[in-house]
């Protein structure tokens, strides 16, 4: 029997979103995490990729209809990986919709229905909340951002774990979030 529950752990997979506003190191925390894990596959943040690889534009105020795009793309890239596949994604689509109510605007409700249907694909998101307001872009957006996606987060189904603190303390509670959902699942 040990053995066996030695190689159900082999086998477990996730799905890991980390999500936060703006400049609160959702970056730096993926990096640690893939040094530990290389096995996940990095999903980038939407922003990056529209722009790095697709050469998309974007206006220099943030406005619904980029964040819109970013949204449409996170949730295609959610459909493109299996279930089966370690995956950890730069945001999720609760963050775009945060950033949609920061910005007040109007969200359809079929658009709603599509988010929570990609939502049920996520094993756990890492939610970076805002420790250090300090200056950064855009400070009230930052901080609404943050207030709206703390209200979301209360409301899912998908297990949410809180990372405070340092790099490394983030990335203690990011593990410990794994070892409980793999313990779980035995």
């Amino acid at each position: 029997m040990q053995i066996r529950t030695e190689r159900l752990d082999l086998f477990i997979v996730m799905r890991i979103a980390v999500s936060g506003t703006h400049g609160v190191g959702k970056s730096t925390l993926i990096d640690e995490f893939l040094l530990v894990h290389p096995e996940f596959e990095h999903e980038p943040e939407p922003y990056a990729v529209l722009v790095e690889d697709y050469g998309e534009e974007f206006s220099e105020e943030p406005c619904v209809e980029d964040f819109l795009r970013q949204l449409e793309f996170n949730l295609e890239r959610l459909r493109q990986h299996a279930s089966g596949e370690n995956v950890i994604y730069e945001r999720c689509p609760f963050d775009f919709l945060a950033y949609l109510n920061a910005l007040d605007a109007n969200i359809p409700d079929a658009l709603m229905k599509r988010i929570s249907e990609a939502i049920q694909q996520l094993d756990l998101i890492v939610y970076l909340p805002l420790e250090h307001e300090g200056g950064g872009e855009f400070p009230k957006l930052r901080r609404a951002m943050d207030h709206h996606l703390s209200e979301i987060l209360t409301s899912t189904n998908v297990t949410v774990v809180e990372a405070t603190g340092s790099t490394s303390q983030r990335l203690r509670a990011v593990e410990n979030a794994l070892t409980d959902i793999k313990h779980a699942a035995r």
